[in-house]
């Protein structure tokens, strides 16, 4: 640079300065205008909030906000069994009976429990929240199961909510008349088999860094420039035929491209959503029925759905299916194809729809029976919104933990990680169907002990007061309300009391677990008729795993070997993913609006909240509650979960004692104490060298990463990722 350049630079950054000043002072101007609104909202809804009939969630639709926005405004708004004014529970009369307890049997628990299990799927109607806000009333009597072996006591006394030190109390179901009229399936609303094929889209699999894309009809490489949605579009259609209606992005996600220059990822995603788009294009609005029209926002996986008249397009991550682990278009391309093939025999109407979790109920609602006579031919039934609210509120879904010191040291002599693969499959053998009994604590202390036992392993959902016994050195065992709407913690003090709910999967393994039983009190339950609604489907599933797993390992073409496993990959998306969609949680829709002149900021629709906002447009979103879906189960999800939460603490394997012939146990649990180092879905971290046997089959723990020497231990996710990625590495160099 000379010195002309150098002042030709400076009247260039003058400029800009001369520019920037007054968008700053009307931002600022803004920025105290938006205080000033914010503030007059808050107080709005103060004032609402007073009016004894005021619901958390029609004042949040009407402010623009979540449930959790307004219940921190209005905290006794909160969609739960406590009062606005705790109220001191009468003292108790207590009676204790002397019976044995029965012995655990020998199966594991999470087997026998096992109930009905994940992604994101609808949810229920917001109404349905401001419902599970009744109390308990006094005078509901509930008895209390201790967990000490040789006796259960019978506590004569109303369950008091917010027990303990979580800082959320979950809802309860009301006492007396108004409970019971929970307790229905919805009209006309059954889960039937569909009388048609979906219909097939093309494909094509895009590598948006080196511009490579294959289809069925060809490989060719484009020129993106910056990779824009506009570039794409205009690229990828100069070459391929307008029936490819789905660009998979295999490598290069062009959605974080500029991602520095925002603060949230999930802006950088909108932004390059609502970029210009090539003359003809527009946002798809509409597509018939799919109320998946328009972009899904999300910050590593987003949905972009554009159409030019009667053409329509998607962009979409393959990493919705499967980590491609560096796989490029042609090897991913083939790995739907073995994919597909796989499934065929098992489902004649198979179609590979846009992720893995609607191809996962798509491919289940097949498997419903239609033989005159057979039991649910005429449909499974939905359960009320009150129930299925109540199990969105209450049933947790995989356990994400991160152990750090002072509860483990911070220096471990290794870092080992095992997970249980195709997990889900394990616990889909039985699971809740029709609608539940509710089981009172009073109802549960008149049963006799053998009717107790049976209702706690059959599919069952509990309110429990949990006791922690003193001197309990390991993992806590049962998830317990933390601050946020959907979060959990474990709670694991000795002494420590507190009020959840749990599956009875998890209830059993509190109550029987190898190292020292905990104190449960029941206060509430829903029990389920056994089914195997997902029985079918999931066999099916599993044997396309397994089949899809042995070619892998057998085949001698590296690429199809790839492909096998990256398609075996793909099927426990499908599992899981299509066990995640039972769950139906609230329906949120996002969308985008352009920026007015000036840069107005446009009116958004109602019950919408601003997300985002870039140099064109502003994105918003909007819960639009719990749609009336003739495939809502969120009991199989919830018994799935609580299963599959049992099992990472303690499980039998498929590997047998050689002495005894019984099944090897495996689990948490049956590590040391303050060895384990986190959790992650059906995966375990720990410190301790694990010797446990992989016998390939569905819930068996397979040894996915290892370093046998000093590590410092993770305190952030960041460092827990980073180990994560140097145990796999160090596992795979030590076979080479």
């Amino acid at each position: 640079m000379n010195s002309k350049e150098f002042s030709t630079g400076l009247a260039e950054l003058r400029a800009v300065r001369d520019e920037l000043k007054p968008l700053e002072r009307e931002l600022t101007q803004l920025q105290a205008k938006i205080g000033k609104l914010h503030g007059s909202r808050a107080e709005k809804i103060r004032q609402l909030g007073e009016y004894e009939k005021a619901t958390s969630d029609r004042i949040a639709t009407a402010a623009g906000l979540s449930v959790i926005d307004i219940v921190a405004l209005v905290p006794f708004l909160a969609p739960q069994s406590a009062s606005a004014r705790p109220v001191e529970p009468p003292v108790a009369e207590s009676v204790t009976v002397d019976q044995p307890v029965a012995q655990a049997p020998a199966e594991p628990i999470n087997e026998t429990a096992a109930v009905p299990e994940p992604d994101e799927a609808p949810s229920e109607p917001a109404s349905a929240l401001a419902r599970l806000r009744a109390a308990t009333a006094d005078g509901a009597f509930d008895l209390a199961v201790l967990g000490e072996r040789g006796q259960i006591g019978v506590s004569l006394a109303p369950a008091a909510a917010g027990t303990g030190e979580a800082e959320r109390v979950l809802p309860s179901i009301p006492a007396g008349v108004e409970g019971d009229r929970w307790f229905h399936a919805e009209r006309d609303l059954a889960s039937k088999r569909p009388n048609f094929k979906q219909a097939a889209r093309g494909m094509a699999f895009l590598d948006a860094a080196t511009g490579v894309l294959v289809w069925q009809g060809g490989t060719v490489r484009l020129d993106l420039g910056q990779a824009s949605v506009a570039e794409i579009l205009t690229a990828v259609y100069a070459e391929a035929p307008a029936t490819v209606e789905r660009i998979y992005v295999t490598a290069g996600d062009p959605w974080h491209r500029g991602s520095e220059r925002h603060e949230f990822l999930k802006d950088a995603v909108a932004a390059w959503l609502n970029g210009p788009l090539p003359e003809g294009w527009t946002v798809e609005s509409s597509r018939g029925k799919d109320r998946q029209a328009g972009h899904l926002v999300h910050p590593r996986n987003p949905v972009g759905r554009w159409q030019r008249g009667d053409q329509h397009t998607e962009i979409r991550s393959v990493g919705e299916w499967f980590d491609p682990e560096g796989a490029d278009p042609a090897t991913v391309r083939a790995a739907f194809v073995e994919l597909w093939k796989a499934l065929r025999p098992h489902f004649e109407d198979v179609v590979l729809m846009g992720s893995p979790s609607q191809t996962g109920r798509d491919l289940w609602s097949r498997t419903i029976p239609t033989k005159a006579g057979a039991k649910w031919a005429d449909g499974f039934p939905v359960m009320s919104q009150e129930i299925r609210g109540l199990l969105h509120a209450t049933a947790g879904q995989g356990r994400t933990e991160l152990i750090t010191p002072p509860r483990v040291p911070e220096r471990v002599p290794g870092w080992y990680e095992v997970d249980r693969t195709f997990a889900y499959a394990k616990h889909t053998w039985a699971s809740g169907v029709g609608v539940p009994r509710r089981i009172t604590a009073a109802a549960f202390a008149a049963m006799t002990e053998k009717e107790q036992n049976n209702a706690l392993f059959a599919p069952s959902h509990w309110q429990v007061r949990v006791t922690i016994p003193k001197g309990w050195s390991h993992v806590g065992l049962l998830p317990a309300p933390a601050p946020g709407e959907r979060s959990w913690h474990y709670p694991y003090e000795g002494g420590q009391t507190f009020v959840t709910w749990a599956g009875g999967a998890e209830v059993n393994l509190a109550l029987r677990n190898p190292i020292a039983p905990w104190r449960i009190e029941i206060l509430d339950g829903l029990l389920w008729e056994s089914g195997d609604p997902l029985k079918s489907w999931s066999t099916k599933l599993r044997e396309a795993w397994q089949s899809l797993r042995a070619t892998a390992e057998l085949h001698g073409d590296e690429q199809q070997k790839q492909a096998c496993h990256l398609a075996s990959r793909a099927v426990r998306s499908i599992l899981l993913y299509g066990i995640g969609t039972f769950a139906q949680r609230p329906r949120i829709t996002t969308g985008s609006l352009e920026l007015g002149a000036g840069g107005a900021v446009p009116d958004l629709p109602d019950g919408a909240r601003l997300t985002g906002i870039t140099d064109t447009h502003v994105t918003w979103e909007r819960n639009q509650g719990f749609a009336r879906d003739q495939y809502a189960h969120p009991e199989w999800a919830a018994g799935v979960w609580s299963a599959a939460r049992a099992a990472l603490l303690s499980v039998s394997t498929s590997s047998k004692d050689p002495a005894t012939g019984k099944p090897l146990k495996a689990g948490a649990l049956h590590l040391p104490p303050g060895s384990i180092l986190a959790f992650r879905t059906d995966a375990i971290y720990t410190s301790a060298p694990v010797d446990w046997e992989y016998g390939g089959e569905p819930g068996d723990y397979l040894l996915k990463g290892r370093m046998p020497w000093e590590q410092t231990t993770p305190c952030t996710d960041e460092e827990f990722y980073y180990l994560q990625g140097l145990g796999r590495q160090a596992l795979e160099a030590e076979g080479m």
